[in-house]
């Protein structure tokens, strides 16, 4: 995906973000971030919004300090100010993200063609999971588009896992495909393989020779599965389901 559609989608999925928060209310749970509440999913996506952009405005290269990161992101703001203090920070990234020099140099923290491109893309992807998060506190999950679900996954795999596989361990050695079945114009990968083992994973792009498990479907459903925000059961899953849910079970990302 191009840097300015990973910004639009940072943008649209905001917008939704911010009309699923006002629908379920600040103290309505969220199913699929357990310990989180819809107030405190609204203050972490505030929170990330504006340390990202921190990085971005200021061309900073070193990480922030934990003084530094409080000053960026400001004072939280009590229930009645909240969603317009998410707003503000959404709409301040994606007009940084937008006036951001293709040159940009600045810290991030995955293989990316530029900073810019990192921050562009991590923020899309961010935005659009949690909105899925506060959409499914309401009711259903919105989709996802083709080129947005393809992009995703491949951030996922190649990304945090192609980097941090060492989470991803099976007693026995076993493997995981997973390929899109729609997005044919899409650029970007349509299938990889995830090799499981007792040391950890690894992952590469294409379909394997053989697989013990395969997980097939649109690319927007794929990507909420693999990010285990929907089940998988309006998927294809040919083969072992227990490899599936080896990775239900240990693929999880957490905000540190």
């Amino acid at each position: 995906m191009e840097i300015g559609r990973h910004i639009d989608a940072l943008e649209r999925a905001g917008l939704d973000f911010v009309d699923a928060a006002e629908k379920a209310g600040l103290d309505a749970p969220v199913p699929t971030c357990p310990e989180w509440t819809v107030r405190e999913l609204v203050q972490h996506l505030g929170y990330v919004h504006r340390w990202a952009a921190t990085y971005v405005r200021e061309c900073r290269a070193a990480v922030l300090s934990d003084d530094e990161e409080a000053a960026a992101v400001g004072a939280m703001p009590g229930d009645a100010d909240l969603v317009e203090w998410f707003q503000a920070g959404h709409t301040a990234l994606v007009d940084t993200l937008r006036a951001a020099p293709a040159a940009l140099d600045c810290w991030h923290f995955l293989p990316a063609d530029s900073p810019l491109a990192f921050w562009a893309r991590r923020q899309a992807h961010e935005t659009t999971i949690h909105r899925a998060d506060l959409q499914g506190a309401v009711g259903s999950i919105g989709g996802v588009e083709a080129d947005v679900g393809i992009d995703g996954i491949d951030e996922l795999l190649m990304g945090f896992y192609g980097s941090r596989g060492g989470r991803l361990r099976s007693d026995a050695p076993c493997t995981l495909a997973v390929d899109v079945t729609d997005g044919a114009a899409c650029e970007g990968p349509h299938s990889w393989t995830v090799r499981m083992g007792p040391s950890g994973a690894s992952i590469t792009r294409g379909a394997p020779a053989a697989a013990d498990c395969t997980l097939r479907g649109p690319a927007g459903d794929l990507y909420l599965a693999l990010w285990n925000r929907r089940p998988a059961d309006e998927l294809v899953v040919a083969g072992d389901p227990a490899v599936l849910s080896l990775w239900r079970e240990r693929a999880t990302i957490r905000w540190t």
